[in-house]
């Protein structure tokens, strides 16, 4: 097995930041962005079309891996993505602006996926799965990085922070510097046994992507409107990536703090704890009348954001044979991106943003509930 050195790990972990900065880097001035685009009553659309794209172009993402290779591929992706997300600011109107952000989602799909394969085929075991947890912490930090800065350049003006896409090809030059070709998939000549395998693998998965898509829905919700309630209090773009920045923070010790967790309730104690933060959060939210209220908010809700995403993707390896891990991973990519692109419709409860709270509150109750029955099936079987 080939070796890689820190700057090349730093590479692979700093391209996994990309998936949450793919629809947040606008978020603090959303409104502006929207407005200055030509699509003003299509906001959120903007946040979580990208996720749209991920969920669409994933399968063609890993026959793209699979025909080229990883590496390969990861380099186009990292192209495509500075490419497709910094040139977003020059258009205008729905359609093409809506054409040019779900093509970046299928930019976002290779990368996320090559990027996964890069790291299972330099590490084994142990190594691995550190890689993999590691992986997690550094999304919920880009959340933290790039929502801030994000925030700084949504106060200088509203096409700033498309400039934070072009990241991607300062990361595509590290890959080239840092990152060495790894062997070639020795999987690959087991296509017979791996037809037969993923029937049984993806029913013990089934619960592990619902929880997944359950867990961006609650949290992109908060994301998607908090921002918009935060201008019609006249707080500012730059304090608003603050805030969001601060919830990933919040989330980045949620996720160190999970391995304890699970040793002391379980895996889905864990979960139903970070389910019942994202509806203690909500519910704080849909009564909040200061900043003071949507802290203590955004505390509980980067807790449950921290506590479950982690934890899914480590579920996803554990309950995966070798063989298929890849695409079970790949699987679960689209999940959360589902989820991520599910919240848009949220928008569409009847009422103002305390209701969509509210509601928001009321689904992550439910999804607690339906993980229970979920939970009992599974120890049926």
């Amino acid at each position: 097995m080939h070796q890689i050195k820190t700057a090349g790990a730093f590479t692979l972990l700093a391209v996994a930041c990309l998936t949450i900065m793919v629809g947040c880097v606008i978020v603090p001035g959303l409104t502006a962005v929207a407005e200055n685009l030509g699509t003003p009553s299509a906001a959120s659309w903007l946040v979580t079309v990208p996720s749209l794209g991920v969920v669409v172009f994933g399968p063609l993402a890993g026959r793209l891996i699979d025909r080229v290779g990883a590496y390969l591929a990861l380099k186009w992706g990292l192209f495509g993505y500075g490419l497709l997300g910094s040139g977003g600011v020059l258009l205008h109107g729905t359609i093409p602006v809506m054409i040019d952000r779900l093509l970046l989602g299928g930019a976002t799909a290779v990368v996320m996926a090559a990027g996964t394969v890069l790291i299972s085929l330099f590490y084994s075991g142990q190594a691995r799965m550190k890689m993999i947890a590691s992986q997690g912490m550094s999304i919920e930090l880009g959340g933290v990085i790039f929502l801030f800065i994000g925030g700084l350049l949504a106060s200088l003006g509203w096409r700033w922070p498309f400039l934070l896409y072009l990241v991607a090809w300062l990361l595509l030059a590290m890959q080239i510097l840092f990152v060495p070709r790894p062997p070639a998939q020795p999987e690959s000549k087991n296509t017979g046994e791996e037809a037969r395998e993923p029937a049984t693998v993806n029913g013990k998965l089934k619960t592990v992507y619902f929880a997944a898509i359950s867990s961006m829905l609650c949290f992109f919700t908060g994301v998607i409107v908090i921002p918009q309630q935060f201008h019609q209090l006249h707080i500012g773009a730059a304090e608003t990536g603050y805030f969001l920045s601060f919830v990933s923070l919040v989330a980045v010790f949620a996720a160190a703090a999970m391995p304890k967790m699970v040793s002391r309730v379980g895996e889905f104690g864990t979960l139903y704890v970070a389910f019942a933060c994202y509806a203690a959060a909500h519910l704080i939210f849909s009564a909040a009348a200061g900043v003071a209220w949507f802290v203590a908010g955004g505390i509980l809700m980067g807790a449950g954001f921290g506590l479950s995403v982690p934890l899914v993707n480590h579920m996803t390896v554990e309950q995966s044979d070798a063989r298929v891990r890849g695409r079970n991973l790949a699987w679960l990519s689209m999940a959360i991106f589902s989820g991520q692109f599910l919240s848009s419709f949220m928008e569409f409860i009847p009422g103002n943003a305390s209701v969509i709270f509210a509601g928001a509150a009321l689904i992550g109750i439910a999804i607690m509930v339906m993980l229970w029955i979920l939970r009992r099936g599974i120890r049926e079987d």
